[in-house]
């Protein structure tokens, strides 16, 4: 009977001092989105002359848009588009490696947005 006692009483101060050991629960706060959204959500559209969605915004970021976006992130390796026309570009070079790469990659794209872009690339 004591050892019953005893074990009862013992669980409820465990009990308590489980209760009032617990730490608080910390309040998280929302992350701010990543800076890659920024670009698709149109906080550089302002940037670009013409402004506007899709085709109107010309298919890609200004070269100002692109000094806007690597202030505001720094660190980031963001470049304009290669303009260049193709047959003007030298085979093999860095620029023409880009172009390559790019059209490889947007190949699938049929947005209106994503047309503007690839015909901005010279695809």
């Amino acid at each position: 009977m004591q050892k019953k006692l005893l074990k009862s009483s013992l669980e409820k101060n465990l009990d308590v001092k489980i209760k009032t050991n617990m730490p608080a629960k910390k309040t998280t706060q929302r992350k701010p989105p990543a800076p890659s959204k920024k670009k698709s959500l149109g906080y550089y559209a302002k940037v670009n002359k013409k402004g506007g969605t899709g085709e109107k915004a010309g298919g890609g970021m200004t070269a100002k848009g692109v000094a806007k976006y690597r202030k505001d992130n720094p660190g980031s390796k963001l470049k304009t588009a290669v303009t260049t026309p193709p047959s003007k570009l030298k085979k093999g070079s860095k620029a023409a490696k880009r172009r390559k790469s790019f059209c490889a990659r947007s190949k699938s794209w049929t947005s209106e947005r994503g047309l503007a872009a690839r015909r901005k690339w010279n695809c």
